[in-house]
């Protein structure tokens, strides 16, 4: 007598359609084995971050993945098995890492798998849900800064949407580099971003920081449009402004350039070492990552649907193993 064998599955959100929220599905699918250096990832958490609405609206990654497909980039987890060739993790390692990245990882689901040294042991002291906020925010705010525009200590740093997800960790990271650090937020967040160690802050409701923030040597845009280009009237010449959103072609380039400031796009990467740092300035208590709203996997939907409306502080996470 023959035996059927049934492979292992898991709950996930699949998107099979473009759309609004409501387009997310949690489903059960068929569980990912690890190939030739990589690691099987139990996930706890999964951070939500504008890249995961913008991709369920679109209904492609911005790789030119089709649907269907299950979103998500930040993890936080345990690794539950190994594949050939890793040396790094064992099982029962505790994991975060922003895998694959622009490619899909799916994190919105219990497993993934991923190549081993795009993840980094656990923060100490952080939960699942704190660490699963972190990956990309915290290493779009550390390329930009540090490996783009090599903030030293001094330095005048202009961070827009400073109490959002890559901005509250911004004002951290530049501070901890030495810098003097303004904030565009409104005036509700102020006390917040002070304690994260903000030196001065603009109510982007009621003041034009385009009038009153002068001498400037780095801009970090996560905004893009008019408010990037009224951003160059801050920068001394010689700064620079780097933008975590492509540059059109409606961007006064040769503005730009008479007035002495280079601009660069950047877009985050997987980086073990940039986590590192990271976990380097988590454990010495210099960051801080707020995880502001947490929704189970199977509120997906509510979650895309808050971070869409624009009014949260920190990051909206959702809480895999619940």
């Amino acid at each position: 007598m023959s035996r059927t064998t049934t492979a292992p599955t898991m709950r996930a959100v699949l998107q099979d359609t473009a759309g609004a929220p409501d387009v997310l599905k949690v489903v059960e699918t068929r569980r990912p084995e690890p190939g030739r250096g990589e690691i099987l990832v139990r996930v706890h958490a999964a951070g939500v971050n504008p890249a995961d609405w913008k991709t369920r609206q679109r209904g492609v990654f911005a790789d030119g993945t089709p649907l269907p497909f299950v979103l998500g980039f930040d993890v936080s987890g345990v690794v539950e098995a190994t594949g050939d060739g890793v040396t790094v993790f064992q099982p029962g390692d505790e994991v975060f890492g922003m895998p694959r990245f622009p490619h899909p990882a799916g994190a919105y689901a219990q497993y993934v798998t991923a190549p081993a040294r795009h993840f980094a042991p656990r923060p100490r002291g952080l939960t699942h849900i704190e660490s699963g906020a972190l990956p990309l925010a915290s290493l779009t705010a550390w390329q930009a800064l540090v490996d783009t525009a090599g903030v030293r200590p001094g330095q005048r740093v202009l961070v827009h949407a400073a109490a959002g997800g890559v901005g509250h960790l911004a004002v951290q990271i530049a501070k901890a580099r030495g810098a003097h650090v303004i904030g565009t937020a409104s005036a509700a967040k102020h006390d917040l971003l002070r304690s994260l160690g903000a030196d001065e802050l603009v109510d982007y409701r009621t003041q034009d920081f385009a009038e009153t923030v002068r001498d400037v040597d780095i801009v970090l845009d996560t905004l893009g449009g008019a408010d990037r280009v009224r951003s160059l009237r801050t920068l001394r010449r010689g700064g620079r402004l780097v933008t975590i959103l492509p540059l059109d072609d409606a961007f006064p380039h040769e503005e730009a350039e008479a007035a002495g400031v280079r601009t660069e796009f950047m877009l985050v990467e997987p980086d073990r070492q940039g986590l590192r740092e990271i976990t380097a300035l988590v454990e010495d208590g210099r960051l801080q990552v707020i995880a502001d709203a947490v929704f189970p996997l199977e509120e997906a939907a509510a979650a895309h649907a808050l971070g869409e409306a624009g009014r949260t502080t920190g990051k909206v996470v959702l809480s895999v193993t619940s």
